[in-house]
């Protein structure tokens, strides 16, 4: 993919040293993110004044002073790059300029070395090194042929599905945007803390977790004593919605009842629900897999855990100290046993048995 060769290009930025807006610096004590709540849906910044500290303080400034709302995404290659930013963008009767304002505030700052998914850049006149302004670049995809072309200032941290939908909005043939893809409104926020990353012990053990199923809920406390990297994972899957929308996939009676298979996911994961779910280390401990027993599914290897779990259906000692046991089952049995008594082919059920949701308590 190419990005635009005309006066709204953005190419060419010299390697200039790191310079500062007004002749001073900027510090940033704490991570900040941009909440972009565009007419398609919201997504997440994550700023990196580590790698243009001028670019995120006039970002900053003037998302902070409201100077995107009301801006559209002018110009987007399908699956590739969204442009906006540019104030002149607000007014649709200067739609044949669209690309051409809020440059020329920010002097040159470092090139990056690769331009990677998910990358925010700012945008800037080709042979202008210090045109940096309010404009602003997100890619869709790798960008190799700008590699150290361009200043990132920032890294998508949610919503690349609501982005994907803004770059397919049909141009006509001056590369305009037909349709006005506005951004509503910006907000600056500190980043807020990931969920249970920080925890302690006790802290996961005050909390339940509700499978929300269509035979009913099943509540589950968790033996963080046994296995609390494990219970840890599993809260922030559940928190992230990475359950959501999955099926009961296996139901073996006598044994167990399995779900957490991301093959079962109604929809895609996101990018930030993909970058959770990973292998997990085994916890093997001395609980037992008896009725109500909740454990990690895994494959041959003992470090092959990921999303999947299943609930001891009756006792099984061929799976102590072989599945990383982290929590048990202390109210909706009842649907625990609804769900094993479902008709089904072998061990699949004949007809899709839904884990809703799971609902952190």
């Amino acid at each position: 993919m190419g990005l635009l060769s005309s006066r709204r290009s953005a190419l060419g930025l010299s390697a200039a040293a790191v310079l500062c807006v007004a002749g001073h610096t900027h510090a940033q004590a704490v991570p900040r993110q941009a909440v972009v709540e565009t007419s398609l849906g919201t997504f997440v910044i994550d700023l990196t004044p580590e790698t243009a500290p001028n670019q995120v303080a006039y970002f900053t400034k003037v998302a902070q002073s409201g100077g995107y709302d009301g801006t559209t995404f002018h110009t987007m290659f399908k699956n590739g790059m969204v442009q906006g930013g540019d104030p002149l963008s607000k007014d649709p009767a200067k739609r044949a300029v669209y690309g051409t304002g809020g440059l020329n505030a920010v002097k040159a700052e470092a090139r990056a070395p690769k331009i990677e998914r998910g990358a925010v850049a700012a945008v800037l006149v080709q042979g202008q090194p210090d045109s940096a302004g309010a404009q602003f670049y997100v890619f869709l995809a790798d960008q190799p042929s700008l590699a150290d072309q361009l200043t990132v200032f920032g890294r998508v941290a949610d919503g690349m599905d609501v982005l994907q939908k803004i770059s397919e909005t049909p141009l006509d043939a001056t590369r305009h945007a037909v349709d006005r893809v506005e951004i509503k409104h910006m907000t600056i926020r500190d980043t807020p803390p990931e969920a249970f990353v920080d925890a302690t012990p006790a802290q996961l053990a005050s909390h339940r977790a509700v499978l929300d199923t269509s035979a009913g809920p099943i509540t589950i406390e968790f033996l963080v004593d046994k296995a609390p990297e494990t219970v840890r994972q599993f809260l922030r899957l559940s928190a992230a919605g990475v359950y959501n929308g999955m099926s009961f996939h296996r139901v073996v009676p006598g044994f167990v009842i399995q779900t957490g298979a991301l093959s079962t996911r109604q929809s895609p994961l996101t990018d930030k629900q993909q970058a959770l779910a990973h292998n997990l280390k085994p916890e093997f401990s001395d609980v037992k897999h008896v009725k109500g027993v909740v454990s990690m599914a895994r494959g041959d290897a003992p470090d092959s855990a990921t999303t999947s779990f299943f609930i001891c259906t009756g006792a099984s000692p061929v799976l102590d100290g072989q599945y990383t046991a982290f929590g048990r089952v202390v109210d909706g049995m009842a649907a625990v046993d609804a769900i094993e008594a479902a008709p089904r082919t072998g061990e699949t059920p004949n007809e899709r048995i839904e884990l809703k949701a799971v609902r952190i308590e």
